[in-house]
């Protein structure tokens, strides 16, 4: 067995809650027993952006919190989930975003998964809507029950904070001392940890709502 592991600076990272699902392909194709669930970390997230950010964080949490108002007690199904960002791909940090609620959800544009035997399919299941933007939005539907919930993030909720602009400019360049690039580090990981721990401290960081009757564009 191989021990390696990614070590993280960041100890809270172990500290995130994961997100459990269930992946009937996986089943299917001998990857897992049936119904053995899977469990997606941050630190997940995190690997597939190559860093951590309050966009990052901010997908894992929307994705999180819309997975527990589509199922409650139940285990969400990976493959079974539309999402649809209420913006184009280039805006905001909507690409980016894309790319976590993809590896959590399933839900991939037309370069997924197309299926087996009419099933399993994951492509067309997550779209951008640049016709209609709404700042931050995010639309998440099971496609079982028509289920849909809508996700708004707003990170101005946890204030700005005036240490941290100037000091990113010299971490970027290169001309940051240890002292100033440890400093910078701290800031910016404690809005992550602010996203993703503490949440419920920031009223209006992320609101959460039901959609009735919602039509997933085809």
């Amino acid at each position: 067995m191989i021990n390696d592991a990614t070590k993280w600076l960041q100890a809270f990272f172990d500290q995130v809650e994961p997100i459990k699902t269930r992946d009937p392909l996986s089943y299917i194709l001998g990857a897992q027993n049936d119904e053995e669930p899977s469990y997606f970390y941050y630190t997940d997230a995190v690997k597939m952006a190559g860093h951590s950010c309050p966009a990052v964080s901010g997908a894992f949490r929307i994705t999180q919190l819309a997975l527990n108002a589509l199922y409650g007690t139940e285990t969400p199904t990976r493959g079974e989930i539309r999402v649809l960002i209420k913006g184009g791909a280039r805006d905001l940090a909507y690409g980016p975003q894309a790319q976590v609620i993809s590896l959590i959800t399933g839900a991939s544009g037309e370069t997924g998964f197309k299926g087996l035997g009419g099933r399993f399919g994951r492509n067309d299941r997550l779209k951008f809507d640049a016709l209609d933007p709404q700042f931050c939005t995010y639309i998440f539907q099971r496609e079982d029950t028509g289920k849909t919930v809508k996700v708004v993030y707003n990170p101005s909720a946890l204030g700005s904070d005036n240490t941290m602009a100037p000091l990113m400019p010299l971490v970027l360049n290169g001309t940051a001392t240890e002292e100033q690039k440890k400093l910078f580090a701290s800031l910016w990981q404690g809005k992550v940890r602010s996203i993703l721990l503490e949440n419920e401290s920031f009223p209006g960081l992320f609101t959460i709502e039901e959609v009735e009757d919602f039509v997933f564009p085809q």
